[in-house]
């Protein structure tokens, strides 16, 4: 198998992030409940793109990249993140949006502003039509460009958390069950992989946050990540459970999450967002209330960032 350290990366985040117990959540859901601190990772307000970015940047600047283009909603972490990257490195961002979300200059919009970011927003539910607008716009400005596709989830950028997984076990910490928001598939790809390689009795579980057909999506990027590192591995769908914590859809908080999100601000003093991270700290709590835990069980929970949707969503 080729080695994960074999593949071009840049340093953006500080790694590894911290992992420690949930004393009080761990009492109110009767296990032991950890959380791997991926918030704290250095770079702007932290999260999981920085993983998949070190990787994906590093592949640009090879490419001999001066410009990086991406996409998401408007409020998309993984946009905001990316921005604050190639500033970091000296490249230029330029973010294709859908215009889709709050557009205000509020959340991911207002520190894209403090950034300096260039963003445009597209009327269109179709990716076809954003991947088409970063190629007229990166010809009509004649610069080497390198598009990253929406939240980082291609096969290079699952590395990141193929990288998290091999992480986690070198922190000495074996869990039971790892549990993570899936919103573009890649954070969790990259995870079932890394559980596959690294983590062996390890259950993932990826909480859906959007409709998109993640049974299908979540084994082709493990597929994919698993032949860059030429791993030979058989891979399905049992190699992960998914649970739909979407809720009245992408992007709307939940009764659910944002239930979970006052929950572990007012019982750990952690902020969770109503996007990502608290829709699936709900299915975390939804599966505990179901027994699917027993007392002597260590659940990680990933913490994938997302702060700035509390600053944009109304959670009323």
């Amino acid at each position: 198998m080729r080695s994960l350290d074999s593949f071009p990366r840049i340093s953006l985040g500080l790694f590894p992030t911290p992992i420690h117990r949930l004393d009080n959540i761990s009492s109110f859901v009767g296990t032991n409940v950890y959380i791997k601190r991926d918030d704290l990772c250095g770079l702007a307000l932290g999260g999981n793109k920085i993983r998949k970015l070190e990787f994906l940047l590093a592949d640009a600047k090879e490419q001999g990249a001066e410009l990086v283009f991406t996409t998401g909603g408007a409020q998309s972490n993984h946009a905001m993140l990316t921005a604050a990257a190639a500033g970091k490195l000296g490249m230029k961002c330029i973010l294709i949006l859908k215009k889709r979300g709050v557009t205000a200059c509020r959340g991911n919009q207002l520190l894209e502003k403090l950034m300096g970011t260039e963003v445009h927003f597209l009327d269109t539910d179709d990716y076809a039509d954003i991947y088409a607008e970063m190629d007229r716009v990166g010809k009509s400005l004649g610069m080497t460009y390198y598009k990253i596709p929406c939240g980082g989830s291609n096969a290079l950028g699952s590395l990141g958390y193929v990288s998290c997984a091999r992480e986690i076990r070198d922190q000495g910490f074996r869990p039971d069950a790892l549990i993570c928001a899936e919103g573009s598939g890649g954070t969790m790809a990259g995870l079932a992989l890394g559980a596959k390689l690294f983590l062996p009795g390890t259950r993932v579980h990826g909480m859906m946050v959007d409709t998109d057909p993640f049974d299908r999506i979540t084994p082709e990027l493990m597929r994919a990540a698993a032949g860059l590192l030429e791993a030979d591995l058989e891979i399905s769908s049992a190699d992960f459970t998914l649970r739909d914590m979407c809720g009245p859809g992408y992007a709307i908080p939940s009764p659910e999450g944002n239930t979970a999100v006052s929950l572990m601000a007012s019982q750990e003093g952690i902020f969770l967002d109503p996007v990502y991270t608290g829709k699936a700290f709900a299915g975390l709590l939804a599966m505990a209330k179901e027994g699917a835990f027993r007392p002597e069980d260590k659940v990680l929970f990933l913490h994938s960032g997302g702060a700035g949707g509390l600053f944009a969503v109304d959670m009323d």
